[in-house]
């Protein structure tokens, strides 16, 4: 079977997922990167004389049969499209698009190409949500009624070392990201498991005041998580929060039906907890069952090496067997159901600026929600020409960094 040829765009990422590739069948073949610097040592770290480009138009002609899109969080709408345009596979991390109106643009593009399109969404391969979803779709649940899901990571003020790799320029988009909009690490387990997609979504923030001396540039004040509620097509409802900053670091996950519950546990490592009421148990179960779930997997070896407690792995080898069988990825790392999680992540945001209105997720398999959205094109993040963004980003309408945060923030860059 012949390698699939790869390309990377944006190779701060994307330089950490190529292993994965080469172990599924792939040959990283070409390299796109603004920053020349981390550019040459990605080519030096990935070797066999891999062509290297600046400019993503170049970039593009050169012979590939997939692009990992891991350029800016925000950004990958446009190049996506260009992807589309010449029938190449797009693997595309985070959000995929930075508006609405990007969600349209993106559909209308891909249903002209035979291109397939994957969100490059880990978190629902980690090994115990793969057991989450294996309870939710054994039906001992019952009828799903209600999930929640939470990526929690704070971070240090003094860490130095995040803000060199991840947070690198005041004008980088972290500074700018609200905190409804990095959800796809707490909304796509849930989807995953329990299949269903949110129509309907409101949702509220939860800030504090920074210090003055506290190191940063950002824009979006002490906004430190939102609190996320969708209504979904099945009826059931989530509750999920973006990047959150509150409490101790994890993941955690939670699944509820008319007769049980299934969660990972705070804390507890790959801890499953299986709960049913005494009457509702299933034959030779506990109403309450602790346990660590295997990963029943051939690949564990290579698995247990990977990202993201080897969801890295495992989502490629997804994209990977889309390609190499020709059909689109399932639910809920299909486009429209990226398109559906980026418009949960926008429309959220409004809900909390609105004082926690109700919004209706659209659905862009209907032409008439397209129309609606063709031309929203508000965004809290800076334009790629430096004007400013169309619609705040924090809750505190116009906050800047002080004069004092911003010089801790470049001594720690500095240090």
């Amino acid at each position: 079977m012949t390698n699939l040829k790869i390309g990377i765009f944006g190779v701060g990422r994307g330089k950490d997922l190529a292993r994965d590739f080469m172990l599924n069948g792939c040959d990283i073949v070409a390299l796109c990167d603004s920053r020349e610097d981390k550019l040459a040592e990605a080519a030096e770290k990935l070797g066999n004389g891999i062509a290297t480009y600046t400019d993503f138009d170049a970039f593009i002609e050169h012979p590939m049969d997939a692009v990992i899109l891991a350029n800016y969080f925000h950004e990958h709408a446009p190049y996506a499209i260009k992807c589309f345009e010449r029938n190449i596979h797009v693997y595309s991390e985070c959000i995929s698009n930075g508006t609405m109106a990007e969600g349209v643009e993106l559909i209308r593009a891909h249903e002209k190409s035979r291109s397939i399109y994957m969100l490059a969404e880990n978190y629902p391969q980690m090994r115990t949500n793969r057991e989450i979803k294996r309870i939710c779709d054994g039906g001992t649940l019952g009828k799903l009624l209600f999930a929640e899901g939470e990526y929690v990571h704070p971070v240090s003020p003094a860490d130095a070392a995040f803000r060199k790799r991840y947070n690198y320029f005041e004008g980088h988009w972290r500074n700018y990201c609200p905190s409804t909009y990095y959800i796809t690490h707490s909304l796509g387990p849930v989807m995953w498991a329990t299949g269903a997609t949110p129509r309907r979504v409101s949702a509220f923030v939860a800030s504090t005041t920074l210090p003055d001396d506290y190191p940063t540039a950002t824009h979006i004040g002490g906004d430190n998580t939102s609190i996320i509620t969708t209504q979904n097509d099945d009826g059931s409802i989530f509750r999920v929060c973006g990047c959150a900053h509150f409490g101790a670091h994890g993941n955690t996950y939670r699944v509820c039906g008319t007769e049980g519950q299934v969660e990972n546990l705070r804390g507890m490592g790959n801890k499953i907890m299986l709960r049913y009421n005494s009457w509702s148990k299933p034959e030779g179960m506990e109403e309450n069952n602790l346990y660590e779930p295997s990963w029943n997997d051939p690949d564990e070896e290579f698995i247990l090496k990977s990202g993201h407690g080897g969801g890295d792995y495992l989502t490629i080898r997804m994209f990977v067997n889309c390609i190499r069988e020709g059909h689109q990825p399932e639910h809920p790392f299909d486009l429209h159901s990226a398109v559906t999680m980026s418009s949960v992540a926008i429309l959220a945001h409004r809900s909390a600026l609105a004082g926690g209105a109700s919004f209706e997720v659209p659905d862009f398999h209907d032409e008439a929600c397209r129309v609606q959205y063709e031309n929203d094109r508000l965004s809290p993040f800076p334009g790629a020409d430096g004007a400013e963004p169309t619609i705040s980003p924090s809750m505190d309408l116009g906050f800047q960094p002080s004069k004092k945060q911003l010089e801790r923030y470049h001594e720690l860059l500095n240090s």
